[in-house]
C-alpha cells in the first residue's frame, strides 16, 4: 500500500498528472473556455481567473503536492499536450485513508466520456494503490451533469443533505454525497 499521491497515473485515453510550474497558460485556456459550463457551479472561476492565477494556482498546487497533503491533477490527452479537465485527491487523511474527489470539464470535450474516465481511474488508483478506505465527492442536487457522472464513475449515493450550504448566489442549496469504499 502505497502512502505518497501518484505523480501521474494514466487510463485508456488519458494522462492524469499533477498540475505543475508551466501549466498556467493550458490550465487558463481550458477554464476560459469553458466558463459559461463551470460559472453556476464552482466559485474559484469567478470573477475569471487572469493568466497569473492560473499559474499561481498551478504552482500552489504543486507545493501541496510535494508536501503529500493534496493533488490536483489535470487530465490530459494521451498527446500530452490537450487539457480535457482537471480533477484529483483533496483533503488527504491518511489516517483514515479518506480523499475527497472534484472535477471539471472542458467545454470542448464534453459528452466523450473523458471526465468519468478521468475520475474513475484517480478513485481506483486511491482505492486499489493507496489502501483507501473512502473516496467521496460532493455535488449540488441542480447540477444534474455532475451527479450523473459520478454515477457512471461507480459512486454511489449516500444521501442528500438538504440545506447543506449556501450556492453561488447566497440561497441555500442541497448537496448530494457520494462515495466509494473498499469493500473487503
Amino acid at each position: 500500500m502505497e502512502s505518497t499521491l501518484p505523480a501521474q497515473i494514466e487510463s485508456d485515453r488519458l494522462i492524469i498528472r499533477v498540475a505543475r510550474p508551466g501549466d498556467g497558460a493550458v490550465f487558463h485556456e481550458a477554464i476560459t473556455e469553458s466558463l459559461a459550463q463551470l460559472a453556476p457551479w464552482l466559485g474559484w472561476v469567478t470573477p475569471p481567473p487572469t493568466p497569473e492565477d492560473s499559474e499561481n494556482s498551478c504552482r500552489r498546487a504543486h507545493e501541496r503536492f510535494l508536501r503529500n497533503e493534496d493533488l490536483m491533477a489535470f487530465f490530459f490527452l494521451k498527446d500530452g499536450r490537450t487539457l480535457v479537465g482537471g480533477s484529483g485527491l483533496h483533503d488527504a487523511n491518511w489516517d483514515l485513508r479518506h480523499f475527497e474527489v472534484g472535477y471539471w470539464g472542458r467545454s470542448s470535450f464534453s459528452g466523450k466520456g473523458l471526465i468519468t474516465e478521468g475520475v474513475r481511474a484517480l478513485a481506483d488508483h486511491a482505492l486499489h494503490l493507496l489502501g483507501a478506505t473512502r473516496v467521496f465527492l460532493t455535488t449540488d442536487t441542480l447540477n444534474v451533469q455532475s451527479w450523473k457522472l459520478a454515477e457512471r464513475a461507480g459512486f454511489e449515493l449516500e444521501g442528500i443533505l438538504r440545506n447543506d450550504r449556501r450556492n453561488l448566489s447566497g440561497g441555500l442549496r442541497d448537496t448530494r454525497v457520494y462515495s466509494r469504499i473498499r469493500r473487503p
